[in-house]
């Protein structure tokens, strides 16, 4: 029978292994890297020490995004702040986001694991220049992938991994927070007050623990049950606390399910395992990606944002395309999935799969400076890039046909 110190040890062991792990992988240090239960739950973190250090304020964000990217603003009780996007990066716009004097947090969010590194560049040059704020890289989409400078050092102060749920691993749980070692010079107090709230995250209790292990399996046999079954069946089982959704419905009303954790071991475990498989998976999903920009380079039936079809083929979560139309749009994702292709409409609605309270997100009334975003919504198409070849060429008929 394994003691209780064994099993502390063996804890130890496992998230040690992973840091060293993300940082071999981004050439960094060990000690900047903590790892959450969720990336939300590390954001929160984030987020909470800057409203206890610096007062309440704003985080300038995107509305092109999941729901559970902003959570986190909101449940540190810091105000969402949303600028317009480049249709070119699908990113913040560098020269029209709002920027105050109370802006505590700026987001440079990349979408789909697009990294641009001239407009992020250009981000982080307008945050610093015009504002205290702390700039904060959602890398959700591209696991230890960050934007850098020209001598290869991170532009941000913060940068948010993911291992979660339809990311770039096939872990459903965990997450990571790198905090830039510059900050101890920069914002000494916060930096020791975040590294140390985020070292001292406790581990999900036993029913966590058991109900993250079933997932898979869960979702195996819920998705066999006949007729509406399956989703009846995980809603009862969500309400009684034996599945653990993707997205809660707390979470699309502005909270969160829990307070911040570390992962369990097991999950450190399975996300070490899985990173050391990731220059195949990510090289896999570069040649889909590669496959779509040769497929579509000059086609007039949909647009590809500039950035994607620029510069070596980056390992893409999702192949973003645009339909002149919402109606459009529907009738490509359903012709996809007609073809085998399981094609999702991120982000429509805005704040992704929806909000019950537009206002309880601070959804700006006026969207004349959304313009973008909002025909990026209207349109938009994305095509998964874990696909065979089968599935690859009956994507590239529909969408060119």
């Amino acid at each position: 029978m394994e003691s209780s110190s064994d099993a502390r040890s063996a804890d130890e062991r496992s998230a040690r292994e992973l840091r060293q792990e993300l940082a071999k992988r981004t050439a960094s240090n060990a000690e900047d890297w903590f790892l959450v239960f969720k990336a939300r739950y590390g954001m929160q973190l984030v987020f909470d020490v800057l409203r206890e250090l610096y007062g309440p304020g704003s985080a300038c964000t995107q509305l092109y995004t999941c729901c559970t990217a902003v959570d986190p603003i909101l449940a540190a009780g810091l105000t969402p702040a949303y600028g317009d996007v480049q249709r070119e990066t699908i990113m913040l716009d560098p020269s029209t986001m709002p920027l105050a004097s109370d802006t505590r947090a700026v987001m440079m969010q990349h979408t789909f694991g697009l990294i641009d590194s001239e407009a992020s560049a250009a981000l982080a040059a307008r945050t610093r220049k015009e504002s205290q704020a702390l700039l904060v890289e959602d890398s959700a989409h591209c696991v230890t992938r960050m934007a850098t400078d020209d001598q290869g050092r991170p532009l941000a102060d913060i940068s948010v991994h993911s291992f979660g749920v339809e990311k770039i691993l096939p872990t459903r749980f965990g997450g990571a927070i790198w905090v830039n070692p510059q900050l101890s010079a920069s914002a000494p107090e916060y930096n020791r007050l975040l590294r140390s709230r985020l070292a001292s995250l406790p581990r999900p209790g036993k029913r966590l623990d058991v109900v993250t292990r079933m997932y898979i399996n869960e979702n195996r046999v819920l998705g066999r049950l006949p007729g509406g079954a399956g989703p009846r069946m995980r809603s009862w089982l969500t309400r009684v606390g034996l599945y653990e959704p993707p997205i809660a419905k707390v979470e699309q009303r502005g909270g969160l399910g829990y307070t911040p954790m570390a992962p369990t071991s097991w999950m450190e475990t399975t996300i070490l395992r899985s990173l050391h498989a990731l220059e195949a998976n990510e090289s896999a999903r570069a040649g889909v990606v590669s496959r779509f920009r040769e497929s579509l380079n000059g086609s007039d039936a949909v647009t590809v944002p500039r950035q994607v079809m620029a510069g070596e083929a980056q390992p893409l979560l999702r192949f973003p395309i645009f339909a002149e139309s919402t109606e459009r749009a529907e009738g490509i994702i359903a012709a996809l999935r007609d073809a085998g292709v399981y094609a999702e409409r991120w982000y429509r609605p805005e704040l992704f799969p929806g909000v019950e309270n537009p206002d309880a997100y601070h959804v700006p009334h006026d969207r004349s400076h959304l313009q973008v975003t909002d025909e990026l919504v209207a349109g938009a198409v994305t095509i998964p890039t874990d696909l065979n070849q089968n599935q690859i060429s009956a994507a590239i008929s529909v969408v060119t046909r």
